[in-house]
């Protein structure tokens, strides 16, 4: 499997199971309707695990932009092949975002709520403030960063040809890191840490004739973009620093 496929493939898994989890929480009549934020959290730990876990032999596991970037930075990963990563990335979410829908359109047209619906694709504020829900993300992102660096060991060698990044080894306890960060901090702004997880499921939610949808908010999509690509690079010069 080429990396470009990968990426497509562990990132679309990551936001099926994501996405899947907050839908199931949040549309009508579902099996585990309302079962709150504990089950969104864990669901997208699980999420996490599935996408490296089958992608790391053949791209790193990426996954996520944000540690394209911080690796790119760091000097393990060439900086011509992060266009290309990006691209899979956000298409993986896009293809994710949109097979959550087509699972749940059953409970998407029984539900009578817009922006619950929407929740399901991308990030909102819980309290809407420019400058803290940028930050949130920022320090969200940092904190998955530094401990990508410190997982994955200071020194990330490429091996056989495999572009570095997460390996299988660390599906499990980066896994344990995004549930962390989602019971820690995720309650700010829904916790996005991932600029594809939320620019490809956002695009869907546009394009996708979701039944009584509200606006794709696209006033706040900059905040889940600019604050982990901030996130990233203030983890990565810490970690040169520190290396």
């Amino acid at each position: 499997m080429s990396p470009f496929v990968a990426e497509i493939l562990g990132t679309a898994l990551l936001i099926l199971l994501g996405g899947g989890v907050v839908a199931s929480s949040v549309l009508k009549d579902t099996k585990s309707s309302g079962s709150g934020w504990m089950v969104i959290t864990t669901g997208w730990a699980f999420a996490v695990f599935v996408g490296v876990f089958v992608s790391a032999p053949y791209s790193g596991a990426h996954i996520n932009p944000a540690v394209t970037l911080a690796l790119a930075l760091e000097g393990s990963f060439s900086w011509q092949e992060v266009p290309v990563y990006f691209l899979a990335q956000v298409i993986g979410a896009m293809i994710g975002s949109g097979t959550v829908y087509l699972l749940f359109k059953d409970h998407f047209d029984a539900t009578n709520n817009p922006e619950g619906k929407r929740a399901i694709f991308c990030t909102d504020p819980a309290i809407p403030n420019t400058f803290r829900n940028l930050m949130s993300e920022v320090i969200g992102t940092f904190v998955l960063i530094i401990a990508v660096f410190f997982i994955t060991g200071a020194e990330i060698q490429s091996e056989e040809g495999v572009p570095v990044g997460l390996g299988a080894i660390g599906a499990l306890p980066i896994a344990f890191v995004v549930w962390g960060i989602g019971l820690s901090l995720g309650g700010l702004t829904g916790y996005a840490i991932n600029p594809a997880r939320d620019l490809g499921p956002r695009i869907m939610h546009f394009l996708l004739p979701i039944n009584g949808k509200t606006h794709s908010n696209w006033s706040y999509s900059w905040i889940p973009i600019l604050g982990p690509f901030l996130g990233a690079t203030l983890a990565t010069f810490l970690h040169l620093i520190l290396s």
